[in-house]
């Protein structure tokens, strides 16, 4: 009988971009159930003084994906050039991505969910596109250089991926407290 560890069919073997694909392809189905059918009031309520938001944690989902994934693309942020932050109360930089945000800035960020998710799923499909397109060889190139050891786009891709996904959970997680 065969070892079912053992990948005996090509077809078995997954490669590094398809398995980015799917991990960054669960984020999605994350995002809706986090904020489908809020209201705007549900959305910008924090369970304590302080803390953040369902829309401040999906705009920043948007927002890292957007800034962090179109850099290494060589794409321009949809943020900016289609218009979103208007719909977000933000102005049009492209560094405001939530690392660093106050208090403040935390519960300035509103919207509907369905400009939430719009703006998401914009972001989104190009990312999918994006990772797509890669090639193993593509995940070497280092991308930041800034750090020892360099950062290549694989880590890079990874540590973006495990940003949004853990900010997902916290988003599902201040919707279960809603009640």
């Amino acid at each position: 009988m065969p070892d079912p560890g053992v990948a005996h069919d090509r077809q078995d073997v997954v490669n590094a971009e398809e398995l980015l694909v799917e991990l960054c392809g669960r984020l999605p189905e994350l995002v809706r159930g986090a904020a489908d059918g809020l209201d705007e009031a549900q959305l910008t309520w924090a369970p304590a003084a302080g803390a953040n938001t369902i829309a401040w944690l999906i705009w920043h989902i948007a927002r890292v994906e957007d800034h962090q994934v179109g850099e290494v693309a060589g794409a321009q942020q949809r943020y900016v050039v289609d218009g979103w932050h208007e719909h977000f109360g933000r102005g049009p930089d492209e560094q405001d991505h939530g690392y660093g945000h106050s208090a403040a800035d935390v519960a300035s960020v509103h919207g509907t969910a369905a400009e939430l998710i719009g703006y998401f799923d914009a972001v989104h499909a190009r990312t999918i596109d994006y990772l797509g397109g890669l090639a193993a060889a593509d995940l070497e190139r280092v991308v930041d250089e800034h750090w020892d050891p360099p950062v290549t786009l694989g880590v890079r891709l990874v540590s973006v991926i495990d940003d949004c996904l853990q900010h997902a959970g916290q988003a599902a997680y201040v919707r279960g407290l809603l009640g």
